[in-house]
């Protein structure tokens, strides 16, 4: 019988090793944020006063782990532009006696992206996160400290949603909108030919 279930836990184990294998090569990855092309290098975070720090040390820490090079705005290529943030806190469910027993959180920011010559890569876009908790009115620090933790994720939630919108930042699609501008540009001027 020893022998028999060895022979089942080796079975199972090398059908987890190609399992992984597969997944591994058809570009399977855990959660985790996607890579961000070095044709964004260099790149600077810009966020605008009303941003959190905790939300810009999140999205720098997350470049950096990419292994994303971030520079100063004076010497960057690219630029990311996060301004607008709103931060909202709701009662999402009321108890019989009229006090809140549940509360969503909702975080909203604008990303935009645009190249050092002032060509837009992302056009301004909203970003927002929301996450619901329940109300403990007896243990009012917990809930503070639950709140304040909450606050965290979310924070490093839309840090991840900007990375997703940086992936698809290709050399070819950056070659691709800065040939769309071009053309725009182009069409938008006036002739100074004559008929």
């Amino acid at each position: 019988m020893s022998r028999h279930s060895a022979l089942k836990s080796s079975a199972r184990l090398m059908l987890t090793a190609v399992m992984a294998a597969l997944l591994g090569g058809c570009g399977f990855q855990l959660r985790g944020a996607p890579p961000v092309s070095s044709a964004l290098e260099p790149l600077a975070v810009d966020c605008s006063s009303q941003v959190p720090d905790t939300l810009c040390r999140s999205l720098r820490e997350q470049l950096n782990l990419g292994k994303v090079r971030v520079a100063p705005v004076a010497e960057a290529d690219y630029i990311l532009r996060l301004k607008n943030f709103e931060r909202d806190r709701r009662a999402s469910a009321i108890t019989a006696q009229a006090a809140a027993a549940e509360y969503t959180l909702r975080h909203s920011v604008d990303l935009e992206v645009i190249s050092a010559d002032r060509i837009p890569m992302v056009g301004t876009t909203r970003l927002t996160t929301s996450e619901s908790y329940r109300y403990d009115e007896t243990n009012v620090l917990a809930r503070q400290r639950e709140e304040e933790t909450l606050r965290q994720q979310m924070d490093d939630r839309l840090a991840q949603q900007v990375i997703f919108r940086l992936a698809p930042l290709t050399p070819q699609r950056i070659d691709a909108i800065r040939a769309d501008y071009q053309r725009e540009q182009e069409a938008d001027a006036p002739a100074t030919g004559q008929p």
